[in-house]
């Protein structure tokens, strides 16, 4: 497969005409294609349908009327089981509603109104504030940034994790920066599973602002694609603790994508001295979670090893789609060195690195063809892609079919948007 940079001006335009051509053919087809949001397929959703089957009591051991008021940090046994998946204690757990992304909006704005354990006030009398944000990240971890005005500051993903030099750089010479994202195990969208040196070094690294916290979205704990590939991330928490620094972390998640994406279960995970502080605040927020779906959730998924056979029954369902982006990937852009791409052994996304100044015009091109991705430049702060270059492909929710089709278009688009490229710069 010949490298397009290496192929002449004449050899560059006869393909282009080629690839044009097809292009126009998939335009004929009038697709509907969408690869826009990591959203879990029908086929997924309805492996967990039997947790409305669950025949359970409405009281607890402890006496506790599951339909009634009370219970704010949610009921013990749920606590129990997001313990054992995270190898926390229950006491440093609070269990709350279907999302952790608002657990995770709800910890800023209580930050920035009320603040934090420790904290001499809250972060909105203390100035401009600002957050670090490794990138290419989750969006919606920018977008909660964005509509509270606080700065992001992006760092590179490494193969192992943030840009750790940089990380501490940043931290120990700012007092304004009070917060940093992190999605640790098969990263979003990266795939990437941060390395234990990388989560001692979060841990133990010195800040300036004694107020600073982590927000670990650890939204993909349980996510493997591969039984014999199954990567774990270091416990942050205990990381944190043996360095002297155990109120430094929230942790969150969730089960939106291993029972149903709008009505599971989530927590937050941190010391106790956080634990009782969110508690406390968020009491005078809510009389109590919805502790019916708690036990629903408690009955169905049971334990930890249950909740790995159906992660195996999720992984099935989705792996095909995932080894289909690559096969075609490879097979129709390989080795041409106009990009690069992730092959992750977990989570929901493929990360794809198109060359410098292409996104956008893959973006359009794909649109114009019936084809919907994640938004160019999504991944990135702001919107804004300084290389123009990262695009994240969610291959879970189309039917294989449709997937291995929108791929194909997607790869005719990648190369014409390069040797558009290419030729411009000739």
């Amino acid at each position: 497969m010949s490298k397009y940079k290496e192929m002449s001006k004449i050899a560059l335009e006869d393909k282009l005409n080629t690839l044009k051509n097809k292009y126009e053919e998939f335009k004929a087809m009038n697709l509907q294609l969408n690869m826009a949001r990591g959203r879990p397929c029908y086929e997924q959703l309805d492996l967990s349908g039997g947790i409305n089957d669950c025949k359970i009591q409405y009281k607890t051991e402890a006496g506790t009327d599951c339909r009634n008021y009370g219970g704010v940090d949610g009921l013990p046994q749920s606590k129990e089981l997001f313990a054992k998946i995270l190898d926390m204690d229950p006491s440093e757990i609070i269990v709350g509603g279907n999302s952790s992304l608002n657990m995770m909006h709800d910890s800023i704005t209580r930050a920035l109104l009320l603040g934090v354990y420790g904290g001499e006030k809250p972060w909105v009398q203390q100035g401009k504030i600002k957050f670090i944000c490794p990138s290419p990240g989750y969006d919606r971890h920018f977008a909660i940034c964005e509509l509270f005005g606080i700065e992001m500051i992006t760092v590179d993903m490494k193969e192992d994790g943030p840009d750790m030099e940089a990380v501490e750089n940043l931290l120990a010479n700012d007092e304004l920066i009070k917060g940093m994202w992190c999605v640790p195990q098969y990263s979003n969208p990266d795939g990437v599973t941060y390395s234990g040196q990388v989560v001692d070094r979060l841990a133990g690294m010195k800040v300036k602002a004694g107020d600073f916290r982590i927000f670990w979205d650890n939204a993909y704990c349980v996510h493997h694609l591969y039984a014999d590939k199954k990567e774990k991330v270091k416990n942050i928490l205990r990381a944190c603790e043996a360095t002297g620094n155990p109120d430094r972390v929230f942790i969150f998640t969730s089960t939106s994508k291993v029972t149903f994406a709008g009505a599971g279960i989530s927590c937050i995970a941190a010391s106790m001295n956080n634990i009782e502080l969110i508690k406390r605040q968020i009491s005078k927020q809510t009389i109590g979670p919805d502790k019916m779906n708690q036990l629903r959730h408690v009955d169905f998924l049971e334990n930890p090893e249950k909740i790995d056979k159906l992660m195996e029954k999720h992984a099935k369902i989705i792996r095909p789609k995932f080894e289909a982006v690559q096969d075609i990937l490879n097979r129709e852009i390989g080795d041409r060195g106009i990009a690069k791409w992730s092959n992750p052994k977990g989570g929901y996304f493929v990360s794809f690195f198109a060359m410098k100044g292409c996104a956008k015009r893959i973006g359009v091109l794909a649109n114009e063809a019936g084809l919907t991705l994640t938004p160019v430049g999504a991944t990135y702060p702001y919107g804004s892609d300084p290389d123009d270059s990262n695009i994240r492909i969610a291959p879970t929710f189309p039917p294989l079919e449709d997937l291995k089709k929108a791929m194909e278009l997607f790869a005719l688009c990648v190369q014409i948007a390069a040797i558009e490229k290419l030729l411009s710069n000739k």
